[in-house]
């Protein structure tokens, strides 16, 4: 029987993020106000006093769920994992569970990843859509007969796969896939075609910045969204989360493999519940429980 702790992504963030650890904890008090000196910003002031609309911002959005993650964390991080998974976003803050990253090493790349994709966004426009009701195999043979770019981004759980690309490709997608059987084809609220080829320059300058970066051994077994199994290399984590932000990330592949492996108990880590939600898709007899 292992425990497995998990870590939400983009898309979990909430007005009033942390409040309530800052007000009842000094060293959760602490740890916020130095992730504030280190952005050079006052993070927790949008975090806590902002709207859903200041929230949505990516560079707010990913340093605010990262850092609400952390500090739920750091609430019960006397009982260590047996493993950790992060979706997408929450990788990174799988790796500080993890011991691979530093949190204030881990903040500034989360700073950078956000800066890169908005930068991506601006200059290589596009936006992703949730495909219900249809197997991932067909979603996928759809989407690469699609001239446009369009590529499969988040095996969220059996039946709903998200897919990323062109305004246009998706577009063209969401007919096809409708057309090819899909319950819904839902276009998302999001601000770019994030885990697709169109990601690629924004890869480009996270690499530099995670090539910097100073990268420990795992305390336990890390599952990364690329490849969906433990990796326990430093070298191999880091290569892993350059590769992700053009590659799917593969929830599903990745809590199916930490249950091969003996997880039987997870707790979701951060803002949301939305992980432990597809993890009894994924799964219905795995364990859940959230600490956020």
């Amino acid at each position: 029987m292992k425990h497995a702790y998990v870590f939400p992504g983009q898309g979990s963030q909430f007005p009033g993020m942390a409040k309530n650890y800052y007000e009842q904890s000094a060293f959760a008090k602490k740890i916020v106000e130095q992730a504030n000196e280190i952005l050079g910003f006052r993070l927790s002031d949008i975090m806590f006093n902002g709207s859903d609309e200041d929230l949505r911002r990516t560079d707010v959005t990913q340093p605010a769920i990262f850092l609400h993650s952390i500090v739920a964390y750091k609430s019960i991080e006397q009982v260590k994992p047996d493993m950790v998974a992060g979706h997408s976003l929450g990788e990174f803050s799988a790796l500080v569970a993890a011991g691979v990253l530093s949190f204030e090493d881990a903040l500034r790349l989360v700073a950078a990843r956000a800066n890169a994709m908005q930068h991506a966004c601006e200059h290589q426009p596009g936006t992703m859509a949730a495909i219900l009701g249809l197997a991932d195999e067909k979603v996928g043979e759809v989407c690469a007969q699609i001239e446009e770019i369009v590529v499969p981004a988040n095996y969220n759980c059996p039946g709903q796969l998200v897919i990323s690309g062109s305004v246009a490709g998706i577009e063209k997608a969401c007919v096809a896939l409708k057309t090819a059987g899909a319950k819904r084809a839902l276009v998302l609220p999001v601000g770019g075609a994030f885990h697709s080829p169109l990601m690629k320059s924004a890869e480009e300058l996270l690499k530099a910045a995670i090539q910097s970066a100073s990268f420990y051994q795992p305390i336990c077994p890390v599952y990364q969204n690329v490849v969906a199994k433990a990796v326990m290399d430093a070298e191999e984590i880091k290569q892993h989360l350059i590769n992700q932000l053009t590659g799917p990330v593969k929830w599903t592949q990745t809590i199916q493999s930490m249950i091969a492996d003996g997880a039987t108990q997870f707790t979701e880590v951060g803002p949301g519940k939305v992980l432990q939600g597809l993890i009894q898709k994924i799964n219905r007899e795995a364990i859940v429980a959230s600490v956020g």
